[in-house]
């Protein structure tokens, strides 16, 4: 088993890890609608109360915490594990938010693009200029679910618009060290895509009819592998958190020498960078409601805004 420790446990699905300068990380509690921040001795404060479903997390210019939330699911909890299933019955529409993390206020800056509602806001990324990429996985019914993609916005509330349209549940997204490629995780597929950039919020990849920007395959994994959230570290290789071979998958730029590293909980959801020289590895293990921490072999890549 991979050598880690409990930062702490009893949160409520963690997701979206931001580890602060000070040494708190602060997480997402989806199935309690809340941002909260986890201090070093494992004690925890609620920052905000959202509600919805809040999801993946960043910092922004502006020091406040941009929060993707999804508008809720419906939860199944069973042995004290909790697991997100389709579109509740108080679902509250998918949305771009904004916290301060000294006082809680929440603002909401995005809710459509061109008229479109966003329908499940899941992770987001800020580039060098302060804009950022994000992407909506979307929602499952019963019998239907939302076709979506990805987005690229500005943190002032003044621009929206939609990149990549379609994908297929799209959730994970980081960019390169150099930020000329956009990385894109694909749950259900298991697909990890690269898109090259031109400059900030601007696609390279050609356009196919009726399919949008193509993107680069990096990888696809065999059998059942879901994708969730993800990070880039220093050398540029794409560590994405895996479902049901539950852990973190470690993918370089070109697709070869896929590594993965376990963790004991199938529903493993995402990774950030902390500590001293960014080589502590803070994982949300979602189901049983722990974030853990380990020693990284490489350092994480400094994110904009929060660790240069």
């Amino acid at each position: 088993m991979t050598d880690f420790r409990v930062v702490t446990e009893g949160l409520r699905f963690p997701e979206g890890p931001i580890a602060l300068p000070d040494g708190d990380v602060l997480v997402v509690e989806i199935a309690a609608g809340r941002l909260t921040r986890v201090h070093p001795d494992g004690s925890k404060t609620v920052v905000a109360q959202p509600g919805g479903g809040p999801n993946g997390a960043a910092m922004g210019p502006d020091g406040k915490c941009y929060v993707c939330n999804n508008g809720g699911f419906r939860i199944f909890e069973r042995d004290g594990r909790l697991f997100p299933l389709d579109q509740p019955d108080d679902y509250s529409g998918g949305r771009i938010e904004r916290i301060d993390i000294e006082t809680g206020e929440v603002e909401v800056l995005y809710t459509h693009c061109d008229g479109v509602a966003l329908k499940g806001p899941n992770d987001i990324v800020f580039d060098k200029e302060g804009g950022f990429w994000f992407t909506d996985h979307g929602k499952m019914r019963k019998r239907d679910r939302d076709t979506t993609g990805v987005y690229y916005a500005l943190a002032d509330g003044s621009k929206i618009v939609e990149a990549i349209f379609p994908s297929d549940g799209p959730n994970g997204i980081g960019l390169s060290p150099a930020e000329d490629e956009l990385y894109v995780a694909e749950t259900h597929t298991g697909r990890l895509w690269a898109y090259p950039l031109s400059g900030p919020g601007q696609l390279a990849s050609p356009k196919m009819p009726m399919r949008g920007p193509q993107g680069r395959l990096v990888v696809g994994l065999p059998g059942h592998q879901l994708f969730d959230s993800l990070a880039v570290d220093g050398a540029g290789n794409v560590c994405v958190a895996t479902i049901h071979n539950g852990g973190i998958t470690v993918v370089p730029p070109d697709g070869s020498h896929v590594s993965h590293v376990p963790m004991p909980d199938a529903i493993t959801t995402n990774i950030c960078f902390g500590g001293e020289d960014l080589t502590t590895a803070y994982i949300t293990l979602s189901s049983t409601g722990k974030l853990v921490a380990m020693d990284w072999p490489r350092p994480g890549l400094a994110l904009n805004f929060l660790n240069k």
